[in-house]
């Protein structure tokens, strides 16, 4: 009794209602239960408000929770699109000319000390092994939260002359940040990400490095992940710890929050002075390099799950998902099953070009099925049945807009391809809708505060660049400078906060995550 009850509970799953303008776009999904595959709404509480976004990434089986506190275990589903992910934007950091290499996990706690700012910056959330063997280390190791130091060491030695530059050199790696509040993929005590490091002759080239990183980003993000973003500069306050400029893109989640999806760092010399990184260059003159850094992790995931979930689960860019469309066969009687399943591995054969998969499960009804790939965002659900058999055709659902089309099984090969097309193109120009239609631009502080408390999203104002203000609209709204834009235009204002004139542009104010 107690096993049947825990199948069924399984697939329950509560969804929290979304702030502001979508309130109630979330909904609370459906239970399909084994038996009777009876559909009830189940009630929204003040639990499931609260856990909203973990149980959907939970239920949707990317990730579970780990022993170890703020940990995860990604599962197979997950990891699988964390390997899609990988596949392109490895493939783009090697376009751009740079190879991948492998760094020690565990870091001299002298490497991070060598640079002040960084250690000041990572300080509260290292991990430090002191005991290794039953002995207590003569010097502690740092579990890597990031690895400019282990890898500017090994720059040191490798970097003699001119010709040894540029140096560019990318890891996937795990790191460790002993964070307090974690969220699955969102901020975990462990996560997995890459990080580029590259060294230059000149300032002028690390510079261009940085932003040409940050435009791989910014592609990336928006051409695969169907999510836009704004590009532009951090602020002294929020940049990388022993930077000296960080760039960054910012997207907005379904709750109207920020978060930050990559950032790129032009490191200067501070690193190279550190770590005594030089080179001779063609006059034959002792120089220190340029250095910079830049990564995204699997952060990513947990923006396509806030970027573009729905009330029935996720729903994921056909560019980067797993199983791009699930065949699912309705069948009663056994000779009807014969026929259509063979028809669904035909069909499948035909669209050999995608990740298809046929849903041949017998122990649950296609209504369940229908739920389930529902749950797990497959951009498209192909349904076969004895009167499509009949007719030649196979009927196909978009997991985006629920729309329902008959396609003849001679135009399969074709329709799919372009249907997953638009269906990714579609929730590009929603997300950026939805962006445009929640980024408010005000003149005052009281305006301000009012849309960050009331409404929420990305506010556009003028600031004097004084860290006091940045810090005091931090303070009393929990609201950060997540970037000054490129795009934006240098124009004459007053600061929002003290009222100072300014000239410069405008930046951009939210909550994040």
């Amino acid at each position: 009794m107690l096993k049947g009850v825990a199948a069924s509970l399984r697939y329950i799953f509560y969804t929290k209602p979304i702030s502001g303008n979508l309130t109630g776009l979330i909904k609370p999904l459906f239970t399909p239960t084994i038996e009777g595959m009876k559909e009830e709404a189940l009630p929204i509480t003040k639990e499931s408000e609260d856990d909203w976004y973990q149980k959907l990434v939970i239920e949707a089986g990317l990730a579970d929770y780990s022993p170890v506190r703020g940990c995860m275990v990604i599962k197979p589903y997950g990891y699988a699109l964390w390997e899609n992910i990988q596949k392109v934007i490895d493939r783009r950091i090697k376009e751009t000319g740079h190879q991948n290499a492998y760094f020690p996990l565990l870091i001299p706690e002298e490497f991070l000390k060598r640079e002040k700012q960084h250690v000041e910056g990572f300080s509260p959330e290292l991990a430090v092994v002191t005991v290794a063997g039953g002995k207590k280390l003569e010097v502690p190791l740092v579990v890597r939260p990031t690895s400019e130091t282990i890898i500017y060491d090994s720059f040191s030695k490798w970097i003699h002359s001119w010709r040894d530059l540029p140096m560019l050199i990318n890891q996937w790696a795990n790191v460790v940040r002993w964070e307090m509040r974690t969220r699955l993929f969102l901020r975990t005590t462990e996560f997995l990400w890459q990080e580029g490091h590259t060294a230059h002759a000149t300032e002028k080239e690390a510079e261009e490095e940085a932003l040409k990183m940050l435009g791989v980003y910014k592609e990336f993000a928006e051409q695969y992940l169907a999510l836009p973003v704004i590009d532009g500069q951090k602020s002294e306050a929020e940049k990388f710890a022993g930077a000296q400029t960080t760039y960054t893109i910012e997207a907005m989640m379904k709750d109207k929050k920020a978060l930050q999806a990559g950032t790129s760092h032009n490191l200067g010399q501070n690193f190279a002075k550190a770590f005594h990184i030089t080179f001779m260059d063609k006059e034959q003159q002792e120089q220190h390099v340029w250095q910079t850094s830049w990564g995204v992790s699997t952060r990513l995931i947990g923006a396509i799950v806030l970027a573009h979930s729905d009330e029935k689960g996720l729903v994921l860019p056909p560019r980067i998902a797993p199983i791009q469309a699930v065949i699912v066969p309705i069948y009663k009687t056994e000779e009807e099953k014969n026929s259509v399943i063979a028809k669904a591995h035909e069909t499948a054969k035909k669209l050999s070009a995608i990740a298809v998969k046929v849903d041949g499960r017998e122990e649950v009804t296609p209504g369940f099925k229908y739920n389930d790939w529902e749950l797990k965002g497959v951009p498209l659900r192909i349904e076969i049945g004895p009167k499509d058999l009949e007719k030649k055709q196979v009927v196909c659902v978009r997991r985006d807009s629920k729309e329902k089309l008959f396609v003849a099984d001679a135009d399969i090969a074709t329709v799919v391809p372009e249907l997953l097309e638009k269906i990714q193109l579609s929730l590009y120009e929603r997300a950026k809708i939805f962006m445009k239609e929640n980024t408010g631009t005000v003149g005052t502080y009281d305006e301000l505060k009012d849309i960050v408390k009331r409404e929420g999203g990305f506010v556009r104002a003028h600031w004097c660049g004084d860290g006091a203000c940045e810090k005091k609209i931090k303070e009393e709204t929990k609201a950060t400078l997540r970037c000054i834009p490129f795009a934006e235009k240098e124009e004459t204002g007053e600061c929002v906060v003290c009222g100072k004139k300014t000239k410069g542009k405008r930046v951009i104010f939210a909550k994040a995550y």
